[in-house]
């Protein structure tokens, strides 16, 4: 297969791929009851980077694989992600993603479950189609241990001695798990030996870990129009995510009551002064550090991956993620 030559963006490089993913998620959301199809269809068709099944596509080009059944797995990829945001919203209430009414808010939380289900129910069938039980093995751990993660969230929440720790416990589960899955799953449709699995998967899980890092990071220097949701969700929620740990690390005593308050009681009362207190406070600056050092454990296992415009990609999305704004 000809190499394409190197793209302005990273995810230029597979944009007829995705065209060809998009046609099997059309083709596999087929069902004769409307809601579910109306319900699907609205949250996948919201947009989104679709990062996790792209993941998939670029180190199939990086590692030389062509296997028919990559497009299926993407979308296998994309309908987990979105069953888990089906669900996460209606967890945390959520009202607002990508700049419109979620499906809880605009459905209800009920047919928002339910539809869920059906999207994790058809992508196990579509694993069957595969034929692969390394590859079901995969799918099926990580998406157990992404519902573990959504548990250690829950228990988390309003609970602000959270460490460190604990926090990248909950994000490598929740978040990390299917960028990793997603990575992983190239050399395994190829056929590859276990070092560039481990590559792979190394990868993956980097890159997860810092685009959840720096989104929790731009949950309190981002603004509702750039992120499509509402600024300072997260602490109404009473997640305590790495900038708020580096924040109450850093803060002066009276200035961790408010954060602590706010974290325990969700009260956004004081919430402009608990964001300047993060700013000013160098939170900020020390998540996107730990971001950095994520993201430069994904660039060193792509630069071991054999040299070509998808691997170069790769190195690029990981860098990219530096500069995310929404």
């Amino acid at each position: 297969m000809p190499l394409p030559s190197q793209a302005s963006h990273p995810l230029d490089l597979i944009a007829q791929d995705m065209q060809l993913v998009d046609q099997v998620i059309h083709q596999r959301l087929t069902t004769d009851v409307p809601l579910v199809r109306e319900v699907a269809q609205y949250i996948i068709g919201a947009g989104g980077k679709r990062l996790r099944p792209a993941l998939l596509l670029l180190m199939s080009g990086a590692i030389g694989s062509v296997h028919p059944y990559r497009h299926t797995l993407a979308a296998v990829i994309e309908f987990i992600h979105t069953a888990t945001l089906l669900h996460d919203d209606v967890v945390d209430e959520s009202t607002l993603r990508r700049g419109r009414p979620t499906a809880n808010e605009q459905f209800g939380n009920a047919a928002s479950v339910l539809v869920g289900d059906f999207l994790y129910s058809r992508a196990f069938q579509m694993m069957v189609d595969v034929n692969q039980m390394r590859v079901m093995q995969v799918l099926s751990d990580a998406t157990n241990v992404i519902a573990e993660g959504e548990v250690l969230q829950l228990m988390n929440m309003h609970d602000a001695s959270v460490s460190e720790a604990a926090y990248l416990r909950v994000i490598r589960s929740k978040t990390a798990k299917l960028f990793e899955a997603s990575a992983q799953l190239a050399p395994i449709l190829a056929g590859a030996d276990a070092q560039t699995e481990a590559l792979c998967a190394t990868y993956g899980q980097a890159v997860g870990t810092a685009f959840q890092v720096i989104d929790d990071v731009l949950d309190y220097e981002g603004s509702a129009d750039d992120l499509g949701k509402n600024l300072g969700d997260d602490l109404r929620e009473g997640k305590v995510t790495l900038p708020i740990i580096c924040a109450l690390q850093r803060a002066r005593p009276a200035e961790q009551v408010v954060i602590r308050r706010a974290i325990e009681q969700g009260d956004l009362t004081h919430l402009p002064e608990i964001l300047s207190l993060i700013a000013e406070s160098g939170a900020l600056d020390a998540a996107r550090g730990s971001a950095m050092a994520e993201a430069q454990r994904a660039v060193d296992a792509a630069r071991a991956l054999p040299a070509n415009v998808y691997s170069d990609a790769l190195l690029q999305l990981a860098a990219g993620l530096l500069e995310r704004r929404s």
